[in-house]
């Protein structure tokens, strides 16, 4: 196995995979949980897009929008469709402007319907991955060179580990145990 940026190694096959998910979610879903709603829309985090600010609120919305766009990606895919990598109407060099219409997508849903938007979409995510095979998940190019348990893990388990870290970090500065 390959290691990332992170201590967890990069899976390489669905138990890896799903155990990713599952470990790097619990994480920061605990952290979630002891964000005062009085504090959950105060910009006082750095933002997905250089030189901006958000709050836990976005961050999670952030969260719940690659979820929700994983989701149509593989719904794409099992009708044979097109997807337009990484949303139709953005680029990946967009990222950030992509951040922002999560942010929008999700900001008149309150906090606690916005975590349990999120674990159910992650949800949705395990439950499609635990009927895949590591062929289908790892045995080959899914897009451009990404296998499609990889393109999944990047949208994932990935963004839940730098997002507990944001958090935790963010949390330490607010005196939040």
């Amino acid at each position: 196995m390959k290691k990332g940026h992170f201590s967890m190694p990069i899976p390489t096959s669905r138990s890896e995979l799903l155990n990713a998910i599952e470990v790097n979610f619990t994480k920061l879903f605990k952290d979630l949980e002891t964000v005062p709603d009085a504090l959950c829309r105060e910009a006082t985090l750095e933002g997905h897009a250089k030189g901006t600010m958000m709050n836990v609120h976005n961050l999670v919305s952030y969260l719940v929008g690659w979820n929700h766009l994983v989701l149509k990606w593989l719904d794409l895919d099992a009708k044979d469709a097109p997807i337009d990598f990484p949303e139709t109407g953005f680029q990946w060099n967009q990222l950030g402007l992509l951040a922002q219409k999560f942010y929008s997508d999700y900001e008149d849903v309150a906090f606690d319907q916005l975590l349990k938007d999120f674990k159910g979409a992650k949800q949705e995510i395990i439950d499609f991955i635990s009927d895949q095979t590591d062929e289908r998940l790892y045995g080959a190019n899914w897009y451009e060179k990404y296998t499609l348990g990889r393109m999944i893990q990047f949208n994932t388990s990935s963004p839940y580990a730098n997002a507990r870290t944001r958090l935790r970090k963010w949390k330490r500065a607010n005196g939040i145990t």
